[in-house]
């Protein structure tokens, strides 16, 4: 397990959290080490589905063998069962599209990051009382940089960081980063259905260098 801070810090300094679920552990293989021969040292595999948990030990293994500096977290994590089986399968920091104090108590006792989905000032204010270093805007599609701008002065040195269609593309990127985000969290827009069912793994590999250059140009 990684220490949170080193985490956070990961997570800062790439700027973009990607994030994905297939059910296929082979592809879900290949597409961690193409995420990581571009440059990706954090990311984030998704609890979207039965698979999950087995896959997820998948990508432990390889990542004890091959990838010993990427921070490897897991998302989709609601409840106190999901955050314990995930928790004993190695993983390095917790990702949630809600707020349960219960799973940040979890990951308080194991000194871990974790990241709760917020979608109003209210839930932000929540996640605060429950130590979220970094808070997750859900789904940041719906509520925009305006969002961030609107409320942000609510809750000064708070790190945010949107997930949820933020788009490939240069002028939505610096418009969140132009809002006050620390990172983007990049899904299906980065690892779509089409290259994870095709194992387009060359377009993967290019699209994720676009990313990491459209954050460093975006900031």
């Amino acid at each position: 397990m990684k220490n949170k801070q080193e985490v956070l810090d990961s997570i800062i300094s790439q700027g973009m959290l990607p994030l994905f679920f297939y059910q296929d552990g082979d592809v879900s293989i290949e597409v961690t080490r193409t995420l990581y021969k571009a440059g990706v040292r954090v990311f984030e595999y998704t609890n979207r589905g039965e698979a999950a948990l087995q896959n997820f030990k998948l990508l432990k293994e390889l990542q004890q063998a091959e990838m010993p500096d990427l921070h490897l977290g897991i998302g989709t994590i609601k409840s106190v069962h999901e955050a314990d089986a995930f928790i004993n399968a190695g993983a390095d920091f917790l990702v949630a599209p809600i707020v349960n104090p219960e799973v940040a108590k979890i990951a308080q006792d194991n000194h871990m990051l974790w990241i709760p989905g917020c979608m109003t000032p209210t839930e932000i204010y929540t996640a605060q009382c429950n130590d979220a270093a970094l808070i997750k805007l859900f789904p940041a599609n719906i509520l925009g940089p305006a969002f961030l701008s609107s409320i942000k002065e609510l809750f000064p040195g708070q790190l945010f960081m949107p997930t949820g269609g933020v788009e490939l593309e240069a002028g939505n990127i610096a418009t969140w980063f132009k809002a006050g985000v620390c990172a983007v969290g990049m899904g299906s827009k980065l690892i779509s259905k089409q290259v994870l069912e095709g194992k387009l793994y060359d377009q993967l590999y290019n699209d994720t260098l676009k990313a990491i250059e459209l954050v460093r140009a975006g900031r």
